[in-house]
């Protein structure tokens, strides 16, 4: 499996390419990021690093052993002890349990890094592959909602099974 690894500024080139490759295979399931986000690339992974500093978000990515990144994996609107989480894996390493994988990954580190105690998550209904990865995470439906005009469930993780008992050395 790839190492996940926090993002960090000398990510961007990969990152970048990440994006670029996988954009229309992105764009069929979640909303496109549109053209600025390529043109202002730079600046926007900047920003991210300061949310990320500021403790609002943490941001992954997934690195094969080539360096590649192939997918992402966010904490994104960390307040309360919950944050929302978000994932995109390649289209070349989708379909082998990656993203199922990570996402579990992902709460370990929520909870016992980041001293989370519950995840949020949607994901739109013609989205069948990330609804299956969220169910098999533990996530469970807690309601329906809307992304960009298209309907979806809500989703809810508690990260209790994830805590380390007190003296534990964390992840």
């Amino acid at each position: 499996m790839p190492e996940i690894q926090l993002l960090r500024p000398d990510h961007a080139p990969a990152l970048l390419a990440f994006e670029q490759q996988n954009r229309a295979y992105f764009a069929a399931s979640v909303p496109d990021r549109g053209d600025d986000y390529f043109a202002r690339f730079d600046e926007r992974h900047r920003a991210l690093l300061a949310e990320q500093g500021a403790g609002i978000c943490f941001f992954h990515v997934l690195v094969d052993t080539e360096g590649q990144v192939v997918g992402r994996i966010n904490l994104v609107d960390v307040m309360d002890g919950g944050a929302a989480l978000g994932y995109r894996i390649a289209r070349r390493a989708a379909g082998r349990g990656l993203a199922t994988w990570a996402v579990r990954e992902i709460c370990g580190l929520a909870a016992n890094r980041y001293g989370l105690t519950v995840l949020r998550a949607a994901a739109r209904l013609d989205n069948a592959a990330s609804r299956a990865v969220l169910t098999r995470s533990g996530f469970a439906v807690v309601g329906e909602t809307r992304l960009s005009g298209h309907p979806g469930l809500s989703y809810l993780r508690s990260l209790a099974k994830f805590t380390a008992p007190p003296g534990a050395p964390s992840a």
